[in-house]
């Protein structure tokens, strides 16, 4: 069993994902279902309450990957929002899904679609809406 932190996730962005997760095609089943079970443990604020150390939907986060020396500097999106720019991740991709909620010096074990696991760990949140303000992004 992986043990995995509390995660922090604002009602904007559940309301959202909770949406998204409904319209999804049987063939994202997968990764519908990692997503449902982070949502279903995460503890639940408003947006204004955010604290500014969590990794939120649209946050540009510094992360990395099984303790690589590479560094990733990405904006966590919605699918719709991804135009192909490599500076986004999808919250539908495993490391997304990782990541939300979780808060600046967190790590967290995670399965791939291939049953293997790796662990990403959150190294700054250069930016975040609830923190710039950006209450209904």
């Amino acid at each position: 069993m992986i043990m995995k932190p509390k995660i922090v996730v604002s009602s904007l962005d559940m309301d959202r994902l909770e949406a998204l997760l409904d319209a999804l095609p049987a063939a994202q089943a997968q990764a519908q279902q990692a997503l449902f079970e982070e949502l279903s443990r995460a503890e639940v604020v408003e947006p204004e309450d955010m604290p500014p150390d969590i990794v939120t939907m649209n946050s540009r986060v510094r992360f990395v990957i099984d303790n690589a020396a590479e560094e990733f500097d990405l904006s966590l999106a919605y699918p719709k929002d991804m135009d192909g720019s490599a500076d986004k991740l999808s919250i539908m991709t495993p490391v997304g899904n990782a990541l939300l909620g979780l808060k600046v010096g967190d790590s967290i074990e995670w399965h791939r679609p291939d049953g293997a696991t790796f662990e990403v760990a959150v190294r700054a949140i250069e930016w975040q809406p609830e923190r710039a303000g950006e209450l209904h992004r």
